[in-house]
This record gives C-alpha cells, structure tokens and sequence, in this order.
C-alpha cells in the first residue's frame, strides 16, 4: 500500500479480520461477516519515520494499542469489499496527516495601539468602581 513516494506499508504490516456487523442488514446480518478489523503494525515498520511514528500515535488516539498498532473498525456498509476500501482509506488518510509537520508557532508582540487601549479600558473600568464607595454628606 503506497502511502507517499517515501513511505510503502508492507504486506506484513497488516492484518485484516473480518467479524458480523451490528446494524441494518437484512437476514444477510446473521449470517456474513461484513465488518472490517484493520490492525497496522506501527511501531514496528521499519518505513516511518520516528517523528512520523510519534504524531501518528498522537493522532490515532484511543485506537493505538499497548503492543503499537493502530486498530480501524469499519462496518459503515453492508459490503465487505466495500468496507475494506473504507479501512484502507482510513489507514492512509491517517498516516498522510501524520506525515505534515506542524508549522512553529511565531509569537508575537501586542500592537502599540492596543496596550494602550486594554489600559486606557482599565483605567476607564477603575474610575467607575471608585466612584461606588460610600457618599459623604
């Protein structure tokens, strides 16, 4: 499975079981495994990069296991081919977002103008507190 120029997945790197699919599905739902489980091996493919490896397991979440590997279940058709298709688009759509390295935040200054406005505001906001104290006669 080709990922970008750089990055392949092999073969070895993923396994597929195919079990019954909850839902809609006719007399066909007792009977045809449709649901797709698409286990991805991360941890140990020697063709991602570790920063690769380290965003991608930020963005897989709660589908990262103990043992590395990335677990799609997919069983949004009554299809099995079709299902596989969704995995496998799943798998790379995931690994494409991993690939981009995020832009370094810039930080930057507030304007002149608006220090003084935000204190000119506070200065304004003190004066009108200070003009609720006690009335002398």
């Amino acid at each position: 499975m080709k990922i970008t120029d750089d990055i392949t997945i092999s073969d070895w790197e993923l396994t597929e079981t195919f079990t019954r699919a909850s839902g809609p599905g006719g007399q066909n739902v007792n009977k045809v495994s449709t649901a797709v489980e698409l286990r991805f091996e991360a941890e140990r493919s020697p063709n991602l990069p570790d920063p690769v490896k380290r965003r991608l397991k930020r963005l897989a979440g709660r589908r990262w296991t103990n043992e590395g590997a990335i677990v799609l279940f997919v069983q949004d058709t009554r299809s099995q081919a079709r299902n596989r298709e969704l995995a496998h688009e799943r798998l790379r759509e995931l690994i494409l977002e991993a690939t981009k390295t995020p832009k370094r935040r810039i930080s930057t200054r507030p304007t002149y103008g608006s220090v003084k406005r935000r204190l000119a505001g506070k200065k304004q906001r003190g004066e009108v507190k200070a003009l609720r104290g006690k009335v002398e006669e």
